[in-house]
């Protein structure tokens, strides 16, 4: 299910509930005070009289409400149940070497894709578009490609310059052309509009490729 509606329906049932449990507490507070206030001896004192009233009002509004409890609480329960984050995997520890040195670039990977998604806040400001981990495919060698259409494809690296690791993304192309240095969403778009027309694209700084393994 997808997580915004998943997300939605908690809220929504997480609402339903309260305000069952709610309606059932007035309902069973105006049940004892209408009972309490109508049914009272006649040689109660008026004091008397809105003591009881008050009381019934009250133990009627607990029972009430305990009894809708036996299906509220059961719903609530579910619901809480719903709404805990996931356990993390838990992997079992590496046998061997070789074992230990797959696991450990699968998890470089992961975590390229991720610094890559969270990188491209510098040049996308859009509603989760290259923020979208889901979309970044991660390597071993800590880089990362995003898709962008066949044969082209955003690529992720990070760079030492100025004395510390920056950010450094780049167009790519399956037609051998010189990866180019992009730095802002326009440049990506006009690029792929040229390419699209069948126009010559001239290339910016020269990126030296990197020989990978997908993990």
């Amino acid at each position: 299910m997808n997580a915004s509606l998943r997300r939605a329906l908690i809220t929504v049932a997480d609402a339903v509930t309260d305000a069952a449990d709610l309606t059932t507490a007035l309902i069973g507070g105006a049940a004892g005070a209408w009972l309490g206030y109508t049914y009272y001896p006649p040689s109660w004192s008026e004091d008397g009289h809105l003591a009881a009233t008050g009381t019934i009002a009250l133990i009627t509004a607990l029972a009430l409400n305990s009894l809708a409890g036996i299906v509220i609480n059961p719903v609530r329960r579910t619901i809480n149940t719903r709404r805990a984050v996931p356990k993390a995997i838990v992997r079992a520890a590496a046998a061997s070497l070789e074992e230990g040195l797959a696991q450990v670039a699968a998890a470089t990977a992961e975590d390229a894709a991720h610094r890559a998604a969270e990188a491209a806040w510098h040049i996308d400001r859009s509603t989760n578009f290259l923020a979208d981990k889901n979309r970044w495919q991660g390597f071993a060698n800590a880089e990362a490609v995003f898709y962008l259409a066949p044969g082209v494809y955003l690529h992720h690296e990070s760079v030492e310059a100025r004395g510390r690791q920056q950010s450094r993304f780049s167009l790519v192309t399956g037609d051998g052309d010189d990866p180019v240095t992009v730095t802002r969403m326009e440049e990506i778009h006009h690029r792929l509009a040229a390419r699209a027309a069948g126009l010559p694209v001239a290339t910016d700084i020269r990126i030296p490729r990197t020989e990978v393994d997908m993990v």
